[in-house]
């Protein structure tokens, strides 16, 4: 039997799926830590009024819809590859447009072909997780204005309390294909220090890298790194 992870299964059809079921309204809050419960918020990307903002590997887009209720961009593009997560987000938030955008489409793919467009892009644990970032730290250089910025939080460390990687790997994580499937899908966890090295080697600048630590000991909790620089 083929692996769904390299057959174009959908690897993100279940994520979500449940709380949508029971929780479709428009965040209050912002969070970038693991837990979603604390530490900065919003106020991070600074003053988004009329500006245009992308969300790499927004999901259900409930990042994006809370900045458009509550910050006053002119557009937040939700960029998502994933069909479950486009027709969910959709499903959810769909009746935002025109100030908030529903993208199908890889952050990387999207990012290559909009050179300039943005004043700030921003993911809570999305593309930058999950998207090789010698491929996606230069794009969204290109893709932003001068002067605009790249927020995002990532692990500090795998689940568990392995070590972040010290070198540009990725791990295979557990993930389920529609089907039920049991396969993996890929993720990189990356030291403080190299994520620094690959963002300069980007051409950004102004780089500040925040370690916002674990709530608890739990096993599938975990520190986070909020990353944010500056295209020049």
């Amino acid at each position: 039997m083929p692996n769904p992870a390299t057959s174009g299964a959908d690897l993100w059809h279940h994520y979500g799926r449940t709380r949508a079921t029971r929780d479709r309204a428009i965040p209050k809050s912002f969070h970038w830590n693991w837990s979603q419960d604390s530490g900065p918020g919003a106020e991070v990307l600074g003053d988004l009024t009329g500006r245009v903002v992308g969300d790499l590997g927004a999901g259900a887009a409930r990042h994006a819809a809370h900045l458009v209720t509550h910050h006053q961009p002119a557009r937040v593009d939700a960029i998502d590859a994933s069909p479950a997560q486009h027709a969910l987000a959709t499903s959810l938030y769909g009746h935002l447009a025109p100030s908030l955008h529903i993208v199908r489409r890889s952050a990387a793919d999207h990012l290559h072909a909009s050179p300039r467009t943005y004043d700030i892009l921003y993911a809570v644990f999305g593309a930058p997780c999950f998207t090789d970032p010698r491929d996606l730290l230069p794009a969204a250089a290109a893709a932003l204005r001068p002067g605009g910025r790249l927020v995002f939080s990532t692990l500090a460390h795998y689940l568990g309390g392995r070590a972040a990687a010290a070198d540009v790997v990725h791990a295979d994580i557990p993930a389920t294909a529609p089907d039920g499937y049991a396969t993996t899908m890929r993720r990189w966890v990356l030291q403080e220090q190299l994520w620094n090295k690959l963002l300069d080697k980007s051409g950004f600048t102004r780089i500040r890298i925040d370690l916002l630590p674990a709530a608890t000991h739990a096993p599938r909790d975990a520190s986070t790194l909020l990353i944010a620089c500056t295209r020049p």
